[in-house]
């Protein structure tokens, strides 16, 4: 039996990278601020690119839909969609209003730091987290791709049942964020991976852009430390946890509004 939990309205402010699997095909992993209490909430498994055009939201959009808890994922942050349910209700753009319609929602949400974050997943079950990072830096190692024939294979048995998406790539490069926990003097400092969608189709839609792998990698650790300088902007890190290892912490993106906005 599913526990429902009913309509709930949510900025989302995460979206991961997609990722196929034999159990549901390609997925997203989603996650937003709860605008019934300000939390942190994980949303999945949400078939994004298979969802209807009205459906298709972006980050910082406010969506409605019917929500409920999921009978393997006990995180208590996670809960499963009615993806038929999805309504766009509002896209927070920052050109209008700047970044305030944003920051109004997202500074009621609790702000910790990475340290009591692995602390409090080790004593609670915390799964999630809106973090104040500082002296950040970048760092990418090259990863070994999963076998395509089995990545085909997830997308075409699903073609079959739903409309046609060509299957995305994978990326042969984890990116990582280095930081220590702002205000936190005894922190170890952190080495987090990064698995924000944004940052792994930089990788695959830059490549035209530059002749070699060495250069296009260059400018992603530049885009990705300037948006996450505390000189400049006010950086935040969304930091998440894996289901099946509940010790490892990554990156799920940034909010980065300018220092005076």
């Amino acid at each position: 039996m599913r526990e429902t939990s009913g309509n709930k309205q949510i900025l989302i402010t995460v979206k991961a990278d997609p990722n196929p699997s034999k159990e549901y095909g390609e997925t997203v992993c989603c996650a937003g601020i709860d605008l019934s209490n300000y939390q942190f909430i994980r949303l999945y498994p949400i078939p994004f690119r298979y969802l209807e055009d009205e459906r298709q939201f972006k980050k910082y959009t406010i969506i409605e839909a019917d929500c409920f808890r999921s009978n393997d994922d006990k995180r208590p942050e996670s809960f499963m969609v009615n993806c038929a349910s999805i309504k766009i209700l509002e896209f927070l753009e920052t050109a209008k209003e700047g970044w305030k319609k944003r920051k109004d929602i997202f500074l009621r949400a609790p702000i910790k730091s990475m340290c009591q974050v692995i602390i409090e997943a080790e004593n609670s079950g915390l799964s999630l987290g809106i973090i104040k990072p500082e002296n950040v830096s970048f760092d990418y190692t090259r990863r070994r791709l999963p076998d395509p024939k089995i990545r085909e294979a997830y997308y075409n048995q699903l073609n079959l049942l739903k409309k046609h998406i060509n299957a995305i790539e994978a990326v042969p490069f984890q990116f990582y964020y280095i930081f220590r926990c702002t205000g936190v003097e005894q922190c170890p400092g952190h080495d987090l991976p990064i698995v924000d969608w944004e940052i792994n189709q930089a990788y695959r839609n830059w490549r035209k852009k530059y002749a070699t792998e060495k250069e296009l990698l260059e400018k992603i650790a530049q885009r990705w430390l300037e948006i996450s300088d505390p000189g400049k902007k006010d950086v935040y890190f969304y930091v998440g946890n894996r289901k099946l290892n509940k010790k490892t912490f990554m990156v799920l993106g940034v909010f980065w509004p300018p220092l005076n906005e």
